[in-house]
């Protein structure tokens, strides 16, 4: 059986980048907190962990604690918050995410009313609202679009949750553009993402198995196996190779692995060397 991975699989930039600054604050020597965790997956919250780093479900009164700002961002409550408590701030944000909120803040600041198609709980999806005075709308699907929220708005900027699936943002955004007369859309995707899906819209054809490697609390990952489970009833999602079913090689020639932004390349290794052992 031959097995064939996906060029993008596992981390992308932004999520390289934040590791690296979370290790390198990790051995400053000061007491460093993060808010949540630091991407969606228990194994790299695991290396955050056994390097110190300490998991807080709250901001408290500090001297010398170093606050470590995770991926997916954080409001500017948040930032202030810490500021005045007197913790050191240092920012992981993903740069695509930044990106994101410096839209949303210039075109509310021109009059724009802000709409975000995302997850409503996602931390990134938190973030990007977090950055603006007043309320931003979330839309999280197609058929949970406020219609008579939006008839209301004379003007309105779209930005997208950075790992969202196009087509669907699409779609939504289609459907506005007939209740809002001045309706500006920035596909917010970021191109990690648009290349994973591009790549899994076509290896669930190439393919008799797909396997999605991925924590089940990854919004990506979720995207990944969205799109692939709709090509191929074939397609598992999997974290692990004890999640890993034999019977589902029955037959099979080949057999396609794609992995999500936050999963580590030591995973993809791992079940790779299992499935060829099978």
């Amino acid at each position: 059986m031959r097995i064939n991975i996906a060029k993008s699989a596992g981390f992308c930039f932004g999520v390289k980048r934040a590791l690296e600054i979370a290790f390198k604050t990790a051995k400053c020597g000061k007491k460093v907190y993060m808010l949540g965790e630091i991407v969606h997956n228990e194994d790299v919250v695991r290396q955050i962990e056994a390097s110190g780093i300490k998991k807080i479900g709250k901001l408290n009164k500090t001297k010398s604690g170093t606050l470590l700002i995770r991926a997916h961002g954080s409001s500017l409550n948040t930032f202030t918050k810490a500021a005045k408590l007197g913790y050191k701030i240092i920012d992981a944000t993903c740069p695509m995410v930044k990106e994101i909120h410096r839209i949303a803040k210039d075109m509310r600041r021109k009059g724009y009313k802000i709409i975000i198609i995302g997850d409503k709980e996602h931390d990134e999806v938190r973030g990007i609202a977090g950055q603006l005075e007043d309320k931003a709308l979330v839309i999280d699907g197609i058929n949970n679009i406020p219609l008579r929220k939006i008839k209301k708005f004379k003007k309105a900027a779209v930005v997208a949750q950075s790992t969202q699936n196009l087509n669907a943002v699409l779609r939504i955004t289609d459907t506005l553009k007939t209740h809002i007369p001045d309706l500006v859309f920035f596909n917010t995707i970021c191109k990690p993402t648009r290349t994973k899906q591009d790549e899994v819209k076509n290896m669930p054809l190439e393919n008799d198995v797909m396997i999605i490697i991925g924590s089940k609390k990854s919004a990506n990952t979720k995207r990944l196996y969205e799109i692939s489970r709709s090509l191929n009833k074939k397609s598992w999602w999997v974290n692990s190779k004890d999640e890993i079913k034999p019977a589902w090689f029955k037959g099979a020639k080949s057999t396609g692995i794609t992995a999500g932004a936050s999963t580590p390349e030591s995973t993809i290794k791992d079940i790779t060397s299992y499935i060829s052992s099978l």
